[in-house]
């Protein structure tokens, strides 16, 4: 068996990331009561955010360092768009600053946390079906 190329070994270990986000989401949103849906909602996010740079690191595309969603899927090639419901996918652009710092925002609630993991799940499952096999071995 050939070693795998430095891009598939790249392309893996942004799913490697990209799914322990949502790991976090999963596990955290099973706390009930005591769950900080904060917490969820930002990794149910950067779940979405790293499974879309995951495909611009497939396809050899240079992003810059930001959180918003719309950005990072304008940059993709037209043909590898990932069919999902874009306003849903943009929900989560509020997580990564209103999660993380206080502020004068409404507090994220079960609903919230729940609805973002949902996104989360869609986009992961859509975008593992536009890789390779050899990228999540």
């Amino acid at each position: 068996m050939s070693e795998p190329s430095e891009l598939t070994r790249l392309v893996r270990a942004w799913v490697e990331k990209a799914e322990h986000d949502l790991t976090t989401a999963e596990h955290t949103l099973k706390l009930g009561d005591d769950c900080p849906f904060d917490t969820v909602c930002f990794h149910a996010q950067q779940c979405a955010e790293k499974y879309l740079k995951v495909l611009l690191v497939l396809h050899q595309r240079e992003f810059p360092k930001t959180h918003d969603l719309g950005a990072l899927a304008r940059l993709l090639p037209s043909d590898v768009l990932p069919k999902v419901d874009t306003d849903a996918l943009l929900t989560l652009n509020r997580y990564p600053i209103e999660a993380r710092y206080p502020g004068d925002w409404e507090p994220m609630s079960r609903h919230d946390a729940e609805e973002a993991v949902e996104v989360a799940r869609k986009l992961r499952a859509v975008v593992r079906a536009l890789l390779p096999r050899e990228c999540l071995e």
